[in-house]
């Protein structure tokens, strides 16, 4: 017996080392930001910025070096779900602290 075509094709997902050089370079210049913005008086604002610019690194990490971006559109979208359903839990926990005070 003869196993289809589909099982036995090998993806290439090469990533070339300047790719990573940038996205390091990327994280750092994020990490800089974050530690610059918890020194500057935001007020209210400053966990904001803070969280956006942590899901930003989380999105090039998930993306790039869990190899997200070359799955299928199911595992993306289980993803999405996933997130949402953080997001939702996060947005409860944040409404129920501030509302307590």
């Amino acid at each position: 017996m003869s196993h289809g075509h589909e099982h036995t094709e090998e993806h290439s997902h090469a990533i070339g080392y300047g790719t990573y050089t940038i996205i390091w370079f990327a994280l750092i210049a994020l990490t800089a930001i974050t530690v610059a913005v918890a020194g500057i008086n935001l007020k209210d604002y400053t966990l904001f910025v803070a969280m956006f610019v942590a899901t930003i690194k989380a999105m090039i990490v998930i993306n790039v070096f869990m190899h997200v971006k070359f799955d299928n559109v199911v595992v993306k979208w289980f993803l999405v779900a996933c997130g949402f359903i953080f997001a939702t839990m996060f947005i409860f926990l944040a409404l129920d602290v501030l509302l307590r005070y």
